[in-house]
């Protein structure tokens, strides 16, 4: 197969496809691969890391692909001529745009559908890209932080510790628990999952009162909508909790919809001066009722976050994950040099377009509703 790796076109995207290590894993195979000229620069892998692994470095107009590989989110125009693309397309947020992808005749695979199952763990790039976010977003509250994290005995006296509430125990958010942890931080976590208290008690840490339901949770492990009466509880149940925090981290995201309000204008007003919001649901509307995606706000004396590019602050690393999630999914998909999309197979949920139509019901569910 001819196979791609693109330059990311979105601005301030640091990661990259595919690593040098990647490259040389599909070389092995067979393949050819292609990328464009300081594709992976930003992460810290340049070209002739590429061309020694075995890849080629093209400018100019780029040849048809069998497959295309990014991180995304990506357009039809910017994944250009190929038979197939794999990234993250945020095809229940995008479905017009996945109409267009389809439209094109290009055979697409979303990596953020990639099913929670034993035989998908390997190729879970959504679990991956949010180990990098958690802990990232600890950073951004610890360098906005006029205080710092750990107790600390000195000449000068004691200096008391930070407490850091963290909302949401998915992967980001048990990431960012763990950091805070390290870090010197007193932390506390909550979530509305039953699963997730024992989870963040694992950690160390204390699990906050608040409202649990099994009906948070989707079959498919990721979190799922609540009903006003219930979302309702779980903001007058976390409002001391907040109240009492340096620092706020919040997580919580549902996919396809947008992210739920969990920390309200009134509750920022409570926290004390200096204290700091940092919202890694941001790209999905935020978790703060104040939250301005890609924008910092200072409202008062607390200041909120809403950053769209955690995980691509710790490019390398999260493109040396996100290259083995693709690797992984490859070797599952690629037969006798092809790509080979099993209807039964669990993993073809991850497929959106087919043959010019959309094949995934929930995307297409999405792009009817939009009509």
């Amino acid at each position: 197969m001819l196979i791609r790796v693109l330059s990311e076109p979105r601005p301030g995207e640091r990661r990259v496809a595919l690593t040098p290590r990647g490259v040389s894993s599909l070389v092995e195979r067979g393949h050819r691969v292609v990328l464009d000229p300081g594709a992976g620069v930003e992460a810290g892998f340049l070209d002739g890391a590429y061309a020694a692994a075995g890849a080629e470095v093209l400018g100019g107009d780029p040849p048809r692909a069998d497959l295309v590989l990014g991180v995304g989110p990506l357009t039809a125009h910017e994944i250009g001529p190929a038979a197939a693309v794999v990234a993250f397309l945020d095809p229940l947020g995008d479905p017009e745009e996945i109409r267009r992808i389809a439209g094109a005749g290009i055979t697409a695979i979303a990596m953020e559908l990639i099913p929670r199952t034993t035989l998908a763990q390997s190729m879970d790039a959504l679990s991956s890209q949010a180990t990098v976010a958690g802990y990232e977003a600890v950073l951004v509250a610890a360098s906005a932080l006029p205080r710092l994290f750990p107790m600390m005995m000195t000449a000068a006296g004691t200096i008391r510790p930070s407490r850091v509430l963290v909302l949401g125990a998915g992967v980001a958010g048990l990431q960012a628990i763990a950091t805070a942890k390290r870090l010197g931080g007193v932390v506390s976590g909550y979530d509305i999952r039953p699963a997730a208290r024992e989870q963040i008690e694992s950690l160390g840490v204390k699990f906050v009162g608040g409202p649990v339901t099994l009906d948070a949770e989707e079959a498919d492990g990721y979190a799922g909508e609540v009903d006003p009466a219930t979302r309702q509880a779980q903001q007058e149940a976390l409002a001391a909790a907040v109240a009492e925090s340096d620092v706020v981290i919040t997580t919580a995201q549902v996919p396809g919809r947008r992210a739920p309000v969990l920390v309200t204008k009134e509750m920022v007003e409570s926290m004390r001066p200096g204290a700091v919001v940092v919202d890694a649901a941001a790209s999905t509307g935020g978790n703060c009722e104040l939250t301005r995606p890609g924008e910092i706000v200072i409202h008062g004396a607390v200041t909120i976050h809403g950053p769209l590019d955690l995980a691509s602050r710790g490019a390398g690393d999260a493109s040396e994950m996100y290259s083995r999630n693709i690797i992984s999914l490859l070797d599952h998909l690629i037969e006798d040099g092809e790509l080979r999309i099993d209807p039964e197979d669990e993993i073809a949920s991850a497929c959106v377009t087919r043959g010019g139509e959309i094949v995934n019901q929930r995307v297409r569910d999405a792009v009817e509703g939009g009509i």
